[in-house]
């Protein structure tokens, strides 16, 4: 089975990569990558309380969200969501862990309600002011590649705008000893079931078992090896191309998905002609 929609809106924010719009010239190689910390901007559409409460999942998810909204022209109360990322909120993990281990064993209800999955989720209700459905799952590093075919099931069944959000930040040590996520990244899509005057690409998926595409680019693929949220990268460089692509991104080992990308010409959207 294929599934179809379009896409209209990019929010990209990681190692080097501070935005979709300088992003592209470094996956074209017209740029040097220089990798460095990823900076995470301030919710200031969070009121004060919750952003002082907010840890880098939030920050992240917000940033990302919000970049590809604004990219689409859409209201974020409109858009159903899909919140994919291969684990949770590591330093409030990491803190949690502590307190455990610790002769005081208190829990703050802050570190409770940020340890939950659905806590970005959550947050983004109350920065955008949505009430539209919102789906948050996990697959360990398949977590990219699942939140896409959800996204993309719900345009298609549903036919609703969605915004997927994948996105990871690390762990601290000794955790990041085990689950080794080199810096927080994040990759937002906005989804339409129909062409606009908006549309950026028409994008198909279905299972294949063909190998994944990997990025010549030797850092950019260490980046996309080294965080989960980053399979998603040979789907931005083909974006970035404007041209007719086919890209394989990592799933799960015995299967992989077959992006098909074709541009869409948006000066030429008529209500009786799709611009892709």
């Amino acid at each position: 089975m294929t599934l179809t929609a379009y896409i209209e809106g990019i929010g990209l924010l990681g190692p080097g990569l501070n935005n979709w719009p300088s992003a592209q010239a470094i996956l074209l190689g017209q740029q040097a990558y220089a990798p460095g910390k990823t900076v995470l901007p301030t919710p200031t559409l969070l009121p004060p309380a919750e952003r002082r409460r907010s840890g880098a999942i939030v920050r992240l998810t917000l940033a990302i969200g919000l970049e590809a909204v604004a990219m689409a022209a859409r209201d974020a109360t409109q858009l159903s969501s899909v919140f994919s990322a291969s684990s949770g909120d590591g330093e409030n993990c990491h803190a949690i862990c502590e307190a455990l281990a610790s002769d005081d064993r208190a829990i703050s209800p802050t570190r409770f309600h940020n340890s939950t999955h659905n806590a970005a989720a959550g947050y983004w209700g109350i920065a955008t002011g949505a009430m539209t459905s919102a789906s948050v799952l996990s697959a360990f590093d398949a977590s990219f590649g699942a939140g896409l075919l959800e996204a993309m099931s719900q345009v298609v069944v549903d036919q609703t705008g969605t915004l997927l959000l994948a996105y990871d930040t690390p762990y601290p040590e000794p955790l990041h000893s085990v689950r080794p996520i080199s810096d927080a990244f994040g990759m937002a899509l906005v989804l339409a079931p129909q062409a606009s005057e908006h549309s950026l690409a028409r994008i198909s998926v279905e299972l294949t078992d063909a190998a994944a595409h990997t990025l010549e680019d030797r850092a950019l693929e260490n980046l996309r090896l080294g965080i989960p949220a980053a399979r998603g990268l040979p789907l931005l460089r083909a974006l970035a191309l404007r041209a007719r692509e086919q890209v394989v991104l990592d799933y799960f080992d015995s299967c992989r998905l077959r992006v098909t990308l074709a541009p869409c010409i948006t000066q030429c959207v008529t209500p009786h002609m799709d611009p892709c």
